[in-house]
């Protein structure tokens, strides 16, 4: 093979996360020539409605695996927490990086933290699982939708529309933002494979998927199938505010999760350690508890308000 095309959306971000992919196949095969082919998506276009409205996930990847499907594009680089956890059949995920930092970071240019925040301030973010967490905190506070790349999500707080804004931390620092990191939040629980990059493929492309292998973390591999398989379970995607974080130490995975209602008042929280050994099994079991803890009500009614 003389030659990858890389699939990708145009945002700076998304830009950054193909070239560093694009990087590290350079620097594995030299002799091979890399090319970055920008993608609009759905999720893209539009950007004056919440994600939970317009169709979740999937609306930053199809427009990719249609390109896939066709070979104008030979693999798409994707931030995970965007990833359906039910991928089209032809399709599938041939590496998931190192996972970065996993968690939320608060934004605000006047306050510090979300305790600091004046009662009524308007908080930004266009995730569910967000901003359930956060009502849970501080029922005060007044939600807006936020929605569009990284640099104008921190055009419009400059601008003064909202008092703080919520973005995953690794998005940040990938795109150089680090300082505007007010505060991390490692008690939001993340969306599941947060933090981490997955590069995916057509099943059929079996020459892509075995250069592709190199990239791939083991112990994020583990912690991100664990999340994702919950996720599935609970059939979770944008329309529910859930997260779940998992991380492995040795021949152990520590895992917490979080099922709750829009407005943060009815919620599900578990903590739990589990094998390494037969991580479906265990998430099964672990998404059954929270489904019976109270989970399947409050997911149920959830279904009736969307």
């Amino acid at each position: 093979m003389r030659k990858i095309k890389i699939g990708t959306r145009a945002s700076k971000l998304a830009l950054w996360q193909a070239e560093f992919i694009s990087q590290k196949l350079k620097k594995k095969y030299p002799e091979i020539e890399i090319e970055l082919v920008k993608i609009k998506t759905t999720g893209d276009k539009i950007l004056d409605s919440p994600l939970a409205k317009i169709g979740g996930k999937g609306l930053f990847t199809k427009e990719l695996e249609i390109k896939m499907s066709v070979g104008e594009i030979d693999l798409a680089v994707h931030s995970l927490k965007d990833v359906p956890t039910e991928l089209p059949e032809e399709f599938k995920i041939a590496a998931i990086t190192k996972r970065t930092q996993p968690f939320d970071a608060f934004v605000s240019n006047k306050f510090s933290s979300l305790d600091e925040l004046p009662k009524n301030s308007v908080l930004g973010t266009s995730s569910l699982r967000r901003s359930a967490q956060i009502l849970k905190i501080r029922p005060d506070l007044q939600i807006k939708n936020l929605r569009g790349n990284v640099e104008t999500r921190l055009k419009k707080l400059d601008a003064g529309e909202f008092d703080a804004i919520i973005l995953a931390a690794a998005g940040l620092e990938r795109l150089g933002y680090s300082e505007r990191i007010t505060k991390i939040l490692p008690e939001i629980i993340p969306a599941a494979g947060q933090g981490a990059l997955a590069v995916e493929v057509c099943k059929n492309n079996f020459e892509v998927a075995e250069l592709l292998k190199f990239l791939n973390d083991d112990k994020t591999f583990v912690e991100v199938n664990f999340e994702r398989e919950f996720m599935r379970l609970i059939e979770g995607g944008c329309q529910i505010p859930a997260g779940i974080f998992s991380n492995v130490e040795g021949e152990n995975i520590f895992v917490r999760a979080v099922i709750s209602s829009l407005d943060g008042k009815n919620f599900v929280m578990r903590e739990e350690n589990f094998s390494i050994k037969n991580i479906e099994v265990s998430a099964k079991i672990f998404a059954e508890k929270m489904l019976n803890d109270g989970g399947r009500e409050i997911l149920k009614n959830i279904v009736i308000l969307a």
